[in-house]
């Protein structure tokens, strides 16, 4: 799309409220102390994965459970990368990141749940790939590493998605309120004896932005801004709903949100009437705002500082074309963590863990240092009282990523394609590091 179609589009948008400023958002001094009440104990040095980016299949085609996401139609589409069904095997191998974990030190892993797995058809449950992942955090728990599930991380099961209506795929799948309490129940009860901590959703707010309105993700609709608005609605009501279902299984659960939440700067002259900037801003709040009184912790999902303008609105960049720069195009700037930590804790006074964290690129140097600068920009912000719980890296292991496939270097790790092993790379030895000196200081549990 041209950049000259976009101006006559403006005017839907502002009619939806998608480019005014966010609005003014306080919390009560009382409700503040109440917030920050809740106990998870010393902090947190994590790592995570997503079911689809990491799992294999696990199911021959044709089989009753062999499953597709919307994203493997996405792909079929042409408008993904196609994954293919093998991953990082993490679904048969499992005990192969279990042991990586193990070795690197990380007292949380945060993995995630591929709901088309469980639920293959509509109403029809796979019980065997539920206790699995029930083994799986039992596995973690014997590790000594406590787990962190994500119920959904950006993939529907592909009966939520139709190609030829996709007004009424995903979150705008008819039903899919009722589909998502069935679904969450049926795994917060699995994992009652093993799982406290809870993300229900992984970055709706992004995935909304890039599916309704920049076009990059399924449903891959450009400047849908009714659609997105009525998406998010509903996102947010299964948000709350999944909190309120977990919390009725498990009283002593912790439900934690996960947004991204990149930095944007204001830019005049690529954004002289501020419209990408306050879009861009409504994306890191507007979300959050709807769930923050479902939320016991605010996650974090922090990799780049970017120009809010048209132009970066539109386009998908790509490419480690400079020293600041990753092989996806973003810009680094470490200090971008520590604004996004204070916009988040003056606006919504709840505890904080930096959820993901991390670079893709060929240069283990790079990535080192882009680890230890954003650790320490993490320390700064909690040196000046922000009260934040945890900080996790991105990922355990190289892996797929959304649009670009296998090319971006994210982990920590790599797979031995003989033995599925966890190679370590430096970045993880000097995660490793991190994580011991941290171990040895005093401690103040929370």
């Amino acid at each position: 799309m041209r950049l000259t179609h976009y101006f006559p589009l403006a005017a839907i948008l502002a009619l939806t409220g998608c480019v005014m400023p966010p609005k003014h958002f306080k919390v009560s001094p009382a409700q503040a102390g109440q917030n920050h009440a809740v106990k998870t104990g010393d902090f947190w040095w994590g790592t995570s994965t997503s079911s689809f980016q990491n799992e294999d299949r696990g199911e021959k085609p044709g089989t009753p459970n062999y499953f597709l996401t919307d994203w493997d139609i996405f792909a079929e589409e042409g408008r993904a990368a196609v994954k293919g069904d093998k991953g990082t095997y993490s679904w048969t191998h499992f005990d192969k990141d279990v042991a990586a974990l193990k070795k690197i030190g990380v007292t949380h892993f945060r993995f995630s749940i591929e709901w088309a797995r469980v639920e293959p058809e509509p109403g029809r449950f796979n019980e065997a790939a539920i206790r699995h992942y029930a083994e799986m955090a039992r596995k973690l728990k014997a590790a000594g590493i406590e787990p962190i599930v994500t119920l959904w991380h950006f993939t529907f099961p592909s009966w939520m998605y139709d190609k030829e209506k996709k007004d009424k795929v995903n979150f705008l799948y008819p039903g899919v309120e009722d589909h998502w309490k069935a679904y969450v129940t049926k795994m917060a009860t699995a994992l009652k004896p093993y799982v406290r901590y809870y993300v229900p959703q992984n970055e709706p707010n992004g995935a909304l932005q890039l599916g309704w309105i920049a076009g990059h993700w399924p449903p891959g609709l450009l400047l849908s801004p009714f659609k997105y608005k009525n998406a998010m609605k509903i996102a947010a009501n299964m948000f709350c709903e999944a909190s309120h279902i977990i919390k009725e299984i498990r009283p002593d659960a912790v439900i934690m949100s996960v947004h991204s939440l990149p930095n944007w700067r204001p830019q005049f002259w690529g954004d002289p009437t501020m419209m990408t900037y306050n879009t861009m801003r409504r994306q890191n709040y507007d979300h959050l705002d709807m769930i923050q009184g479902c939320v016991d912790v605010i996650g974090i999902n922090y990799y780049y500082s970017q120009d809010a303008t048209i132009r970066t609105f539109l386009t998908h960049a790509q490419g480690e074309k400079a020293s600041n720069y990753t092989q996806m195009g973003w810009k680094i700037e470490p200090e971008g963590i520590y604004k996004v930590i204070k916009q988040i804790g003056d606006r919504y006074q709840k505890p904080m863990f930096i959820s993901e964290n991390g670079i893709g690129t060929k240069s283990e140097q790079k990535k080192i240092k882009y680890l230890r600068d954003h650790i320490n920009q993490v320390r700064r912000a909690a040196g000046e009282g922000y009260d934040i719980r945890g900080y996790f890296a991105w990922t355990l292991v190289d892996n797929f990523e959304w649009t670009e496939g296998y090319v971006p270097n994210f982990g920590l790790t790599v797979m031995d394609p003989k033995t599925k092993d966890r190679v370590f790379e430096p970045s993880a030895l000097y995660f490793q590091n991190v994580i011991r000196s941290d171990r040895m200081k005093p401690k103040t549990p929370q």
